[in-house]
């Protein structure tokens, strides 16, 4: 069964049907719950201008879940998911009007054991990571919006971060253990994906099923150092960050390397950052510091800050400027910029950056965010770009892709244009069966759009 829904559903018959379970009716409430950080991107924009959900509702347990699934099916009512907003796709936006679940009052952390955790679906990541330190254990890796994100949103709609120098992207075998999803079936029911099961949900922008559960591995909790450094020429600073991130016994959660002007973004950093300097942004555990300076050195660069573990985490926290933090920093000053999502490929990836660097100048200012994919530490990359127009925007993609960069396309809301490329064959078939009326955020992919 493929049908779509259609905005003549009963709405009234919905929200009587859910007595007893948070709703939220007013217009300017609910438009503000229909919305995400789309607005870095000039392209969608437009594109998505207008499109808000009819109610939002909001449940505290799995069992409300449960119900608002049913009368949804029912009623043949589409469902938006959402976390805390803080994509950058549309991800949460809704197409077709409908419902909006807002997950956020699903807060419990379940438990914490060595090595793992269990968390409700509207968990925020800072409040899991504070927890889990409490016994010796923190997170593998978080966005730069880990204050406020929560952990199904990054699992619906995130791949990597601040850790993902250590432990990869989030889909990779290892990082997300067992989700716990309802269905949208004419019975919902709740299933337990586990292992390698759960790529049939992760990242699937919630097409797949409402996450009312995660459970992640944790890492081992380390005393970690903020470390500010400053370098007179761009391609010495990506080159101190390569063999930062080459150097196995250094311990390190972030590795961030931003060309002149970007820093000038950073307001409250500028007092470490002249102008004119290229900066990197760390985060070296306490027991590798001993061997920064040297390897800083080595490369020329200059040591500017250091902030001791025990401070991390009170005024200007540097993770707040990586990532795509970087991109809400620029904005801040310069709403004309946007941003690109880019992995250079690893057997040429500093001389490609260094073409790119060179190439464009300012129009793409480089920002480099260093991961490890395959065991191999990359450059991964979220350029500012200067806008002018979309023609010109798809001009710098095209580019990239045709040199051999991977491009995570920020400025589509449709899962296959952006960093998919194709949907996953499992989720497809996973989605026939949990959403046989296609009811859960309709619009956002192609390859069901296609299917019918």
């Amino acid at each position: 069964m493929t049908t779509t829904p259609v905005k003549s559903f009963d709405l009234e018959a919905l929200i009587n049907s859910l007595q007893g379970i948070e709703i939220i009716t007013d217009s300017t409430q609910v438009a503000k719950l229909s919305q995400d950080y789309h607005t870095f991107s000039p392209v969608l924009v437009p594109k998505l201008a207008g499109k808000v959900g009819d109610v939002v509702v909001r449940p505290a347990n799995e069992q409300e879940v449960l119900k608002i699934a049913a009368a949804c099916v029912k009623y043949r009512i589409p469902v938006t998911i959402r976390g805390a907003g803080t994509g950058n796709y549309g991800q949460c936006v809704p197409l077709h009007g409908g419902v909006i679940v807002d997950m956020t009052r699903m807060h419990e952390i379940c438990w914490v054991k060595p090595g793992i955790a269990r968390v409700e679906a509207g968990v925020k990541l800072a409040a899991l990571d504070k927890k889990a330190r409490e016994s010796g254990w923190e997170m593998r890796m978080a966005p730069s919006t880990y204050r406020t994100a929560t952990i199904a949103g990054f699992v619906a709609g995130g791949s990597g971060g601040i850790g993902s120098i250590q432990y990869g992207l989030l889909g990779d075998r290892g990082n997300l253990i067992a989700l716990r999803v309802v269905t949208l079936e004419d019975e919902p029911r709740v299933i337990e994906l586990r292992g390698d099961d759960v790529q049939k949900v992760n990242h699937a922008w919630g097409i797949n099923g409402i996450i009312t559960e995660v459970e992640i591995p944790l890492a081992p909790a380390y005393p970690w150092v903020e470390v500010i450094l400053t370098f007179p020429e761009f391609m010495a600073a990506a080159k101190f960050g390569q063999a930062l991130a080459d150097a196995d016994g250094m311990i390190k959660k972030e590795i961030g390397i931003f060309a002149s002007p970007i820093p000038q973004y950073f307001t409250p950093l500028r007092q470490y950052i002249p102008d004119d300097t290229n900066a990197a942004l760390l985060l070296v555990a306490e027991q590798s510091l001993e061997f920064l300076p040297g390897l800083v050195e080595q490369y020329g660069g200059t040591i500017t800050y250091q902030k001791q573990a025990q401070e991390v985490g009170k005024g200007a926290n540097l993770l707040e400027f990586t990532w795509n933090h970087t991109t809400l920093h620029a904005r801040t000053v310069d709403t004309s910029i946007t941003y690109l999502q880019s992995i250079f490929p690893a057997d040429k990836s500093l001389k490609l950056v260094e073409h790119m660097y060179h190439h464009y100048g300012d129009e793409v200012m480089m920002h480099l965010e260093f991961i490890r994919v395959n065991g191999t530490a990359i450059p991964a990359a979220l350029q500012l770009v200067r806008y002018t127009s979309e023609e010109r925007l798809n001009e710098i993609i095209h580019d990239h892709e045709e040199k051999g960069v991977f491009i995570a396309n920020p400025h589509t809301y449709i899962i296959e244009d952006g960093g998919r490329k194709v949907i996953d064959p499992e989720q497809l078939k996973f989605k026939e069966m949990v959403d046989p009326y296609r009811l859960m955020n309709p619009g956002k992919s192609k390859a069901l759009e296609l299917k019918v």
